[in-house]
């Protein structure tokens, strides 16, 4: 449950001092309650839970022909970036599909 205070004075929220945070004060005027509540600043992390990555990002790209210069296999990821002047041609980089190398043509 997260509980925000607000200052007597002018509404702005309270917050946590820089120098000390157990004490609060308004992050607008710069009030301080006399009666200083408790605070409690924390994140609860669920140690039971195990959180998988998975690289999803190259399963979006389309595919071509085009051979690996450093394992030769024929299928690789494409994508084109504009990496000069306007006026010049775009770069075509190439990701294998087996290895993970990359390669651009220009």
């Amino acid at each position: 449950m997260i509980k925000i205070l607000f200052c007597a004075k002018c509404g702005s929220i309270l917050a946590p001092k820089k120098d000390d945070p157990k004490k609060i004060v308004c992050t607008g005027c710069g009030y301080s309650p006399r009666q200083q509540k408790t605070l409690r600043i924390g994140e609860k992390i669920d140690a039971g839970k195990k959180l998988e990555i998975i690289d999803k990002t190259m399963e979006t790209l389309p595919k071509t022909e085009a051979q690996c210069p450093k394992c030769g296999h024929n299928k690789a990821y494409y994508w084109l970036a504009q990496t000069r002047a306007a006026d010049e041609a775009e770069t075509m980089f190439f990701r294998c599909v087996k290895c993970n190398n990359q390669w651009r043509s220009y």
